[in-house]
């Protein structure tokens, strides 16, 4: 297995040790705040997270097996932690997004795995593409909890130039529409001197 960097200074790995950095400050008492995804509080988008992980490993493999359970609860507290794969119980979020991690690179660092076309619903893309778009999810994401816990959002600057100039070409009005209707939002205004992880929040939506 090779580490799936993906050209232009994105680096899929550092995209999760980016909001694996954040998820590890979250305190059970910041489970029920809102986050700057308006449909979901700090536990659906830490779900949603790892959940997302999986997915991204499950489209560059071709095998569904990869994909998280339906419904599945990370972070526990109404479930059992049926849903929580390879052993993590549910309540533990960051040992199940380690799980992920772990699955979700080796899937983009197998052989074959950056040339194969893949299928998603917004396209078709080579390996190398949708590795772009998983480190810019997993990224933005992280963002979105650092906001909803109030931290600071300046998130591995390097990084977040790098998929702002990605997202600045790959990201079209198709993508764009209201929230759960549409991966991204339409495009925001960033404040002056906005940090680059604030510019590419703002660009895919983001009220910053």
């Amino acid at each position: 297995m090779t580490e799936p960097s993906v050209g232009r200074g994105v680096d899929l790995s550092s995209a999760f040790d980016s909001t694996m950095g954040v998820l590890r400050k979250v305190e059970p008492q910041d489970l029920a705040r809102p986050t700057p995804c308006a449909s979901w509080d700090v536990r659906a988008l830490i779900n949603h997270i790892i959940s997302a992980a999986r997915w991204w490993a499950a489209m560059v493999s071709g095998d569904p097996g990869l994909e998280a359970a339906e419904g599945a609860d990370f972070v526990g507290g109404e479930r059992d932690g049926a849903g929580a794969r390879a052993g993590a119980r549910a309540g533990d979020f960051v040992a199940a997004y380690e799980e992920s991690i772990r699955v979700t690179l080796d899937a983009f660092g197998a052989p074959g795995a950056a040339e194969r076309m893949v299928t998603v619903p917004f396209g078709e893309f080579p390996g190398t593409a949708l590795a772009q778009f998983a480190a810019t999810d997993q990224f933005t994401h992280g963002w979105d909890l650092a906001r909803a816990l109030g931290q600071d959002t300046d998130l591995v600057p390097e990084l977040a130039v790098a998929l702002l100039g990605l997202a600045e070409v790959s990201i079209t009005d198709a993508l764009r529409g209201p929230d759960t209707e549409a991966s991204f939002g339409p495009e925001r205004a960033a404040p002056d001197g906005a940090c680059a992880a604030d510019r590419l929040a703002a660009y895919l939506g983001r009220e910053v």
